[in-house]
């Protein structure tokens, strides 16, 4: 058979994977664009990391996402990084230039189109971001590389503390790391025009958790953004909503952070529409 003719693979990597909707997305994509491509589940062990990027490049796949707890593990057994997964310090895409695997990071990217898509311009913009892991590290860079000012906050404030000094070089640098209390959460709330949830709290099946301190108010001049998307209507969402405040679910960031993945991996501008529809079927379907 001419090698050529055969197909051409992706997947996502991770510990678990089961759970993820990348695959609907990535395929429909694949199958709208006429290309021999199929995204796959890669369930893979953190004793097993190495072993597994090595196989990238031994079984010529075109690259790879890379999902939790594999985000930082992957770095040092790539060629390269660009700046901003060098920056962000996580990686998310990983991309298969003949051999040579180059670690990119598309969720800073996701983030903000699926912000902007949602009609919110965030220079200019005062930010509360919960959280500082991978997802956290991505949102951070990319609010403050678009001009926000940026707060952030998180039960271990040591993590804040260390993701803010990672961040001093990138626009104004992290502004504030508040300590995760009530009254220091809310009286930042009073001043910041942007919530950010970047932790997974509230994500099935812990659907009643919130990512703030007890007591803490939403109030109506918040856009509230919650990166969860399963459920897609968390509990804090749902409480932004009942004071009045806009909402942003996670699926955007879900999309675009996939579509910019696709376009590195194929060169080819993604589907948009075909993901969309692809992502809300399979998040219809549980």
């Amino acid at each position: 058979m001419n090698e050529h003719a055969l197909p051409t693979y992706v997947g996502l990597m991770g510990w678990p994977v089961a759970h993820s909707r990348s695959p609907a997305m990535h395929n429909a994509a694949f199958r709208a664009l006429g290309l021999n491509w199929h995204y796959l589940l890669l369930p893979v062990a953190p004793d097993d990391v190495g072993d597994a990027v090595r196989g990238i490049r031994a079984l010529r796949f075109a690259g790879c996402n890379i999902t939790v707890p594999h985000k930082q593990a992957v770095v040092p057994f790539l060629d390269e990084m660009t700046p901003t997964a060098h920056t962000v310090g996580a990686v998310n895409t990983i991309i298969n230039r003949d051999g040579r695997l180059i670690g990119e990071n598309t969720d800073a990217t996701g983030f903000l189109r699926a912000l902007r898509e949602a009609g919110v311009d965030p220079t200019g913009q005062c930010a509360l971001v919960v959280g500082a892991g991978g997802a956290a590290r991505a949102v951070v860079y990319a609010l403050l590389q678009a001009g926000a000012t940026v707060w952030l906050t998180n039960r271990t404030q040591a993590r804040a503390e260390a993701l803010a000094e990672t961040m001093q070089a990138v626009g104004r640098g992290v502004s504030r790391v508040l300590p995760f209390e009530r009254e220091a959460v809310q009286t930042a709330l009073e001043a910041a025009t942007l919530l950010v949830n970047a932790t997974s709290v509230g994500m099935h099946p812990h659907t009643n958790a919130v990512p703030l301190p007890d007591g803490v108010r939403l109030l109506p001049h918040l856009t509230v953004n919650d990166l969860v998307y399963v459920p897609r209507q968390t509990r804090l969402l749902r409480l932004a909503a009942e004071v009045g405040a806009r909402t942003i679910d996670g699926v955007g960031m879900l999309l675009h952070q996939g579509a910019a993945a696709f376009e590195l991996w194929t060169g080819q501008a993604a589907p948009l529409d075909v993901m969309r529809s692809a992502l809300e079927a399979t998040l219809a379907n549980g």
